[in-house]
């Protein structure tokens, strides 16, 4: 992980920006695959999060191997893994996009829960589906899966490394915001910056709106042109009053 900090005021910023104007954000700055795709809240309610990345990652499972004994073992690595997130930090957990086989259940996610984590995240399937969704907690998954992890997955022992969730790299420390739409992975280093290009964009975009209510055309407007430019920081300048 970086030794980058990741101070209170971009937290803060962060937790108020869409992922939609996040992922804008990074695409100015070249990145492109940032946007968890296909992924979805067990609890529409409990969506918005800001942390930081640890992750687990599955193996294709082997018969021999994955058996429901390797869970006598408290220091199994998926179990491991929910023992030692850090608090305010992501479980963010690389199945491969296996959707067929649970990830986690809810005991596991209760337990991530009261230990203060901020939210767990996969590309597969969580079983206790309905369980999970009563929680007041951030759980995105690909969808409901009642089979065990063990008949598709072999946790490896190496936690906190590099992986790959719903098709974008995901490095620990990176800095992950969840809102309704999804999960959006900001490479820590472009955490700060985009906190703050990203409010700009959106009090932006809420004086565009404005205009567009009042029935301006998008000529002109959006993209913006010099004179709503100029409008556009007048308002700013007053206050930002309600139009």
């Amino acid at each position: 992980m970086s030794d980058i900090t990741i101070s209170d005021d971009t937290r803060e910023r962060l937790a108020g920006i869409s992922t939609a104007t996040l992922t804008t954000q990074l695409f100015k700055r070249g990145l492109s695959n940032v946007f968890l795709f296909g992924l979805q809240p067990a609890n529409p309610a409990a969506v918005n999060f800001v942390a930081e990345a640890y992750t687990l990652r599955y193996i294709p499972s082997r018969e021999d191997i994955d058996t429901l004994e390797v869970f006598k073992d408290y220091d199994h690595p998926q179990r491991k893994a929910v023992e030692t997130v850090p608090p305010g930090q992501a479980l963010v957990i690389d199945c491969r996009g296996v959707t067929s086989v649970a990830s986690a259940g809810s005991i596991l996610v209760t337990r991530l829960m009261m230990r203060g984590a901020a939210a767990v995240v996969s590309d597969g399937g969580l079983r206790d589906w309905p369980e999970i969704a009563a929680l007041d907690f951030p759980a995105f998954a690909a969808g409901s899966a009642a089979p065990t992890n063990l008949t598709r997955h072999h946790a490896v022992e190496a936690l906190n490394e590099p992986i790959g969730c719903a098709g974008v790299a995901v490095y620990p420390g990176d800095v992950l915001v969840g809102d309704a739409e999804g999960v959006v992975v900001i490479p820590r280093h472009l955490a700060a910056e985009v906190a703050v290009d990203g409010f700009e964009q959106e009090r932006q975009e809420r004086f565009l709106t404005a205009k567009v209510r009042g029935g301006s055309p998008l000529r002109g407007v959006y993209p913006p042109d010099e004179n709503t430019v100029a409008e556009y920081e007048a308002w700013k300048a007053a206050g930002e009053p309600e139009k």
